[in-house]
C-alpha cells in the first residue's frame, strides 16, 4: 500500500507569478513559454507536519518543487531507524534519485507545514524535448545533487563535529541568500535531533557545539532563531582553515 500523496487540488498561484520562479524550474523558461510548464504542474493542498509526499519504493512519477515550508529526505535502516540523506527548502527540487530505478529510493516528510508542486516527470520529458534549455537546467540540478552528495560524503567522514555544524550553518545561510533573504539572521526549521542524525552527530553533541559557538560569539541561538555574528570566523572553521581555534573548539565531538 503507497503513501504517496496525491496531488489535484487547484492552486491561484501559477509559474508566472510565483515569487520563486526565478529559483525554480521555470527560470529555464522564457516569460512566454512559462505558461507550457504552468499548464502539466499540479498544486494542492498543504502538507501537514510529519506528513509524507512519498514513501521508499513507492513508483517513481513526479519530482516536486518546495513552495514553503521543508521537508526531510531519509531511509529507514534495517533496526527500523530513519537515516536523514537531506533537507529541502523553498525553490528546491526533490525526487531526482528515483529517476534510475524508477521507484523512490528514500521517503519524503514534511517538517512543516508544506506546499509543494507536483511536475509528472513524463510530460516534463516531452516538453524538455520542445525547450532544449530545460532539459540543460534538469541536467544541471541532477549534477548539483551529485555534487552535494559528495560533499556530504566529505563532511562525515573528514570534518570533527565542530566544523560539520560550521559547515550546515554556512550551507543554510548560503541557501537563504539565494532566495533574497539574510545569510545572517534565519530560522532553522530542523529540530537539533533531525540535524545530528543528518550529521552523523549525537543530538547531546550538536546542543554542546551550539553552546560553545555561542559562548565564543560566533552565533547567537535563540530557540531554532539563528543570528551569525562572526561569518568569516565560521567559514573559516567550516573550512578547516582556521590557523587558531579558540581552547573550547578544540575538544572533538
Amino acid at each position: 500500500m503507497t503513501s504517496k500523496l496525491t496531488i489535484h487540488q487547484p492552486s491561484h498561484v501559477a509559474c508566472r507569478d510565483c515569487s520563486l520562479s526565478s529559483l525554480c524550474l521555470p527560470m529555464a523558461l522564457n516569460l512566454k513559454d512559462i505558461h507550457q510548464l504552468d499548464r502539466i504542474i499540479r498544486r494542492g493542498r498543504p502538507l501537514k507536519k510529519g506528513a509524507h509526499l512519498f514513501i521508499e519504493g513507492d513508483s517513481f512519477t513526479s519530482l516536486f518543487a518546495v513552495r514553503s515550508g521543508a521537508i526531510k529526505t531519509y531511509n529507514s535502516t534495517n533496526k527500523g531507524e530513519e537515516q536523514i540523506t537531506a533537507f529541502y527548502l523553498p525553490s528546491e527540487i526533490l525526487g531526482l534519485s528515483g529517476v534510475d530505478t524508477e521507484s523512490y529510493p528514500v521517503s519524503a516528510q514534511a517538517i512543516e507545514t508544506t506546499m509543494v508542486c507536483e511536475i509528472p516527470f513524463g510530460e516534463l520529458e516531452l516538453l524538455s524535448d520542445e525547450f532544449p534549455e530545460l532539459r540543460r537546467h534538469i541536467m544541471r540540478l541532477m549534477s548539483k545533487k551529485i555534487r552535494e552528495d559528495q560533499q556530504m560524503m566529505m563532511l562525515l567522514s573528514k570534518k570533527n563535529a565542530y566544523e560539520r555544524i560550521a559547515t550546515f550553518l554556512i550551507t543554510l545561510a548560503s541557501r537563504f541568500r539565494r532566495r533574497g533573504f539574510s545569510s545572517q539572521s534565519f530560522r532553522i526549521v530542523m529540530s537539533r535531533n533531525e540535524m545530528g542524525n543528518f550529521l552523523g552527530l549525537a543530538v547531546e553533541t550538536v546542543s554542546r557545539v551550539f553552546t560553545r559557538f555561542q559562548k565564543n560569539g560566533l552565533i547567537l541561538a535563540m530557540g531554532k532563531e539563528i543570528e551569525i555574528l562572526e561569518p568569516a570566523a565560521l567559514y573559516s572553521l567550516a573550512s578547516g582553515k582556521a590557523n587558531k581555534q579558540p581552547p573550547v573548539l578544540k575538544a572533538t565531538g
